[in-house]
């Protein structure tokens, strides 16, 4: 009986390991994109990139990524 005091430690790791990567398999990600979603510096960022866009429009202006390769 002693001895098995011995092992449990060295079985908690492994076995906690195996329950976290079943627990998150579970989950399928899904609350992690309902986070994304909800921040609002992703959401800021949106804003303004479209803001950015509609300015460039407006201004007769290429993308970056056109600009590059027409240099």
């Amino acid at each position: 009986m002693s001895h098995f005091l011995y092992v449990l430690p060295a079985l908690a790791c492994p076995v906690g390991m195996g329950l976290m990567m079943w627990f998150m398999m579970r989950s399928g990600g899904k609350k992690t994109t309902a986070a994304e979603a909800a921040d609002p510096r992703q959401q800021e960022l949106d804003t303004l990139r479209q803001e950015i866009a509609g300015l460039r429009t407006k201004l007769d202006l290429p993308a970056p990524a056109e600009r590059e390769r027409t240099r």
